[in-house]
């Protein structure tokens, strides 16, 4: 299973690449297989280094906010099970 991420653009580099921001993260990334103008402030989706597609804001948001769901769940469970076991000791 592939996943690519809804990414912001923050800076364009003149060697066709882009500084994007990912839910915090920066990083740089190719802007090369991409058919679509960018400019900063658009929103990409990032597959393995590389800007595959142009979203649209309400897309990306869309998309983060379902990425940022997944993650709270995924760490609430953990800490469950953590928590659940330890306690089971005590």
């Amino acid at each position: 299973m592939c996943l690519a991420i809804p990414s912001k653009i923050v800076e364009i580099r003149e060697n066709n690449t882009a500084v994007v921001d990912t839910l915090g993260v920066k990083r740089v990334i190719s802007l090369e297989l991409l058919g679509d103008e960018v400019k900063e402030g658009d929103y990409v989706l990032i597959h393995v280094g590389f800007a595959i597609q142009k979203l649209s804001e309400e897309e990306a948001l869309d998309s983060l906010e379902l990425f940022k769901q997944i993650i709270e769940e995924m760490e609430k469970e953990e800490l469950e099970e953590f928590y659940g076991e330890n306690l089971k000791d005590a």
